[in-house]
């Protein structure tokens, strides 16, 4: 399966915000976004480039795209989707690229960036309503109850995250026990659970074209 293989610390320089891809590192001060808040390029600090409205909305698909890991035809395929439910199209993408399996685990904790819970999904360690799934992309749904088995130096693996990841806020539409690694999804995101600035209405109007 095809996926991105570069300098990760580059996208959020082009996007000139944390993406938080990284894990730790983001919240350090040798996050780049922080030592070198410029795009990427040999002068691109010397460069000031008006965006057109076409740019800006160009702009904002490939940073939720980068965000939440996923290639165009894959977001192509969730924006489809989002347009035939019912519902406002923007809200509805949003929803179903947080209730993505990997960002789940993302926001519990268990991994420190999307990369490393994708990881953790696909070593098999991962079990939605006791059975195992090991597709990152799987959709939660509400009412769900995920809980985590792995051998031991998994387990340890986890619980380290977990302590690292300690001061994270968990988002209200998910209840997590850290003791028995269980969580249950409780609702629906929304927009506001997502803590990083989307403006999704610039994606509806790229795509509706």
């Amino acid at each position: 399966m095809a996926r991105y293989t570069g300098a990760v610390c580059r996208l959020c320089r082009r996007a000139q915000e944390k993406l938080f891809l990284k894990g730790t590192r983001c919240f350090l001060e040798k996050c780049a976004v922080v030592k070198r808040n410029y795009a990427p390029g040999q002068q691109a600090n010397k460069r000031r480039v008006k965006l057109s409205n076409y740019g800006l909305q160009m702009r904002e698909k490939q940073k939720v795209k980068r965000m939440y890991g996923v290639l165009e035809k894959q977001f192509r395929r969730y924006f489809s989707i989002a347009a035939r439910s019912k519902g406002v199209t923007g809200k509805v993408l949003l929803q179903l690229l947080e209730r993505r399996l990997d960002n789940v685990i993302f926001r519990l904790g268990i991994g420190l960036s999307r990369s490393q819970a994708r990881q953790i999904v696909r070593h098999n360690q991962v079990y939605v309503n006791s059975k195992r799934v090991n597709i990152p992309s799987f959709t939660v749904s509400k009412g769900d109850a995920i809980t985590m088995k792995a051998k031991e130096k998994g387990l340890n693996k986890i619980r380290e995250n977990l302590e690292t990841s300690k001061d994270k806020t968990l988002p209200s539409w998910l209840d997590f026990d850290q003791k028995s690694l269980r969580a249950n999804i409780l609702r629906l995101p929304e927009k506001e659970d997502i803590q990083q600035l989307i403006q999704e209405q610039l994606i509806v109007e790229l795509y509706s074209k």
